[in-house]
């Protein structure tokens, strides 16, 4: 019997390639637009945790300036005034977060699952929550749907693992529609307060 993991991969590697297909224009737009206002280089490279915590280079269009001075361990204020004027847009459409279609690609991320988190963070998560390394990370998640930035990072981890638990096709496909609306009117309007501290 084939597994809904399994299933799930197919669907990622076709979903990503239809999506860098359709949106290739806005892709090379918006990479000349960054080239255009701060330089090279067009994509920022991160160190993240994925799968079974192995570490691998996520992409996202450069937001920041060049050589931005800040803590990488903090939450990043979208008034932050290292944040380039088109990386405000960028950020507020998650076109910024386009690239990782890339690592969808490549297997290191799915559509949808929990973020990957810096290694950083590794050090502030218990056993059990160590649990959301089960499943690829992914574009969007759980967490992401009700709150993102707005929670606390412990209550991210929650979703997290709520997801891992109920991780599903019908979870997915809500998870996926509701990112669509959070697009178009914005995170503040979705956020859910209801899970605890």
């Amino acid at each position: 019997m084939i597994s809904y993991q399994s299933i799930k991969r197919v669907v990622d590697i076709i979903a990503a390639l239809i999506i860098l297909a359709v949106l290739s224009p806005i892709i090379l737009i918006v990479a000349g637009l960054i080239r255009g206002e701060s330089g090279s280089p067009v994509f920022y490279r991160q160190v993240r945790v994925g799968y079974q915590r192995n570490t691998f280079e996520l992409l996202k269009f450069r937001t920041m300036k060049v050589n931005p001075v800040r803590d990488h361990g903090k939450e990043l204020d979208p008034a932050d005034p290292e944040i380039t004027f088109i990386g405000r847009f960028l950020r507020r459409f998650k076109i910024d977060e386009l690239p990782q279609l890339l690592n969808v690609l490549r297997g290191q991320m799915s559509l949808v699952g929990p973020r990957p988190p810096l290694p950083l963070l590794l050090s502030e998560m218990n056993g059990h929550e160590l649990k959301r390394f089960d499943v690829l990370p992914g574009l969007t998640g759980l967490a992401q749907v009700n709150g993102n930035i707005h929670l606390s990072w412990t209550q991210r981890f929650k979703y997290d693992l709520q997801y891992v638990d109920r991780c599903s096709f019908l979870l997915d496909m809500s998870i996926l529609l509701k990112t669509i609306l959070i697009v178009c009117f914005g995170e503040h309007r979705f956020v859910d307060r209801g899970i605890e501290k």
